[in-house]
């Protein structure tokens, strides 16, 4: 009898590492449809889209280094200044830390808008910053840099 309860409780444990474990897969997959859902929604100028996707409290450190909240984005967006003709995202990594999950990638954008970039090709690096809130995952904080040619 010593011997089952030790083995016992070995099971159990081990069906709650796996059940975290694909909590996290089921989470990862998420994360990855929402970054897609924002790169669709940017390039449609779609607002209520990317209003959705974004905590009210998010923040950008954007390519052009200036640090934005949501607010400001989003009038951006819907005043055509941020926008652009195409916009390829590559998530090189995503990792979930219980309600948090952070992506980094790189991205290859054409400018439009009235931004002094319109027409012009860029390749960003991105990291963002997601937070389970409310019962569903938001982005709260994202930066992105140009990376420049040399």
């Amino acid at each position: 009898m010593n011997k089952v309860i030790p083995l016992a409780t070995l099971l159990v444990a081990s069906l709650f590492v796996f059940a975290e474990g694909d909590k996290g897969h089921e989470a990862e997959e998420e994360i990855r449809r929402l970054n897609e859902q924002e790169v669709k929604a940017l390039l449609r100028n779609d607002a209520a889209t990317l209003e959705h996707l974004w905590s009210d409290d998010f923040v950008v450190t954007n390519p052009f280094n200036k640090f934005i909240d949501k607010r400001q984005v989003l009038a951006m967006t819907q005043s055509g200044t941020l926008a652009f003709t195409s916009y390829d995202r590559q998530v090189d990594y995503v990792r979930v830390y219980n309600d948090t999950a952070v992506v980094a990638g790189g991205e290859t954008v054409v400018w439009a808008g009235t931004l002094p970039t319109a027409g012009q090709t860029s390749r960003l690096r991105f990291t963002g910053i997601w937070m389970k809130q409310g019962g569903r995952w938001q982005e709260v904080a994202r930066h992105a840099n140009m990376v420049v040619q040399r």
